[in-house]
């Protein structure tokens, strides 16, 4: 049975599940994005996403439960991005397809960027589904990341 998906307004307290989600080593392996000690989360959280009004972001529900987030921004070069964190119990279940296919509903700006790790497999397969397509690659550090768009 797939789990019922819904996004709502996030809250001061998910960003206590958000930290744990981060700090879930395979999940920050997958997305070759180390985790941030506690302060600065909590800082970067409340200033520069919760802060800004230029973000859009969105809790992640599944069955109820908080399960991740959603979250879209514009970069200084003026192309808006989206990035997703899915806590490890609710990967491979089909719930970050339905939550983004929500997400992209509400998060209207195109083209709309993402940038997932070469290796992130996972999420590069499920914005490829959700209609991004590849438009090169970028490299952050020594890693490279796959970009991805979607104009429709």
């Amino acid at each position: 049975m797939d789990a019922e998906v819904s996004l709502r307004d996030v809250q001061e307290a998910d960003l206590e599940v958000f930290l744990r989600q981060e700090h879930d080593p395979e999940a920050s392996r997958r997305a070759n994005f180390p985790p941030r000690e506690r302060e600065r989360f909590m800082t970067h959280w409340r200033e520069n996403v919760l802060g800004d009004p230029d973000v859009f972001v969105q809790a992640i529900l599944a069955e109820g439960e908080l399960a991740g987030n959603a979250v879209a921004w514009t970069e200084k070069d003026g192309r808006r991005f989206i990035g997703y964190w899915l806590g490890r119990p609710y990967w491979g279940r089909g719930i970050g397809t339905r939550a983004l296919t929500l997400f992209l509903e509400r998060e209207t700006h195109r083209p709309l960027y993402a940038d997932p790790f070469e290796g992130n497999t996972g999420s590069v397969r499920l914005l490829e589904k959700l209609g991004f397509h590849r438009s090169g690659t970028v490299r952050h550090g020594e890693h490279e990341h796959v970009m991805l768009v979607l104009t429709e």
